[in-house]
């Protein structure tokens, strides 16, 4: 994907404050939090939204992941508390089509 955002954060070709790489998931900052701490967490793989998910073992183990992923950002900066948020399509928020799960928190 060319001129997605998030495929250009994950090549380099955009600086961001990395938080969490791997070969599957990436995190980072948001450059707009809505919250004291806000990341984005994003599979390397270009998937333009939840809908856009194949019901394979791939992507369901993908997805988890960024569960795991989320939680253990979470731990690591002694969250007692936040909120995961994905936003589905234009009408349900989304507005970079590539999948991401934000992890908020006011600490």
């Amino acid at each position: 994907m060319n001129d997605c955002v998030f495929c250009k954060i994950r090549d380099r070709e955009i600086p961001s404050t990395i938080v969490y790489e791997d070969s599957e998931i990436m995190a980072f900052n948001d450059i707009h939090p809505s919250a004291k701490i806000h990341l984005l967490i994003i599979p390397k793989k270009h998937i333009p939204t939840i809908n856009d998910l194949n019901e394979t073992e791939q992507d369901e183990l993908l997805v988890g992941k960024i569960f795991l992923i989320a939680r253990d950002l979470a731990k690591e900066r002694n969250l007692s508390g936040y909120k995961l948020n994905f936003n589905v399509g234009k009408s349900g928020g989304q507005i970079i089509f590539h999948v991401h799960l934000h992890l908020m928190s006011n600490g």
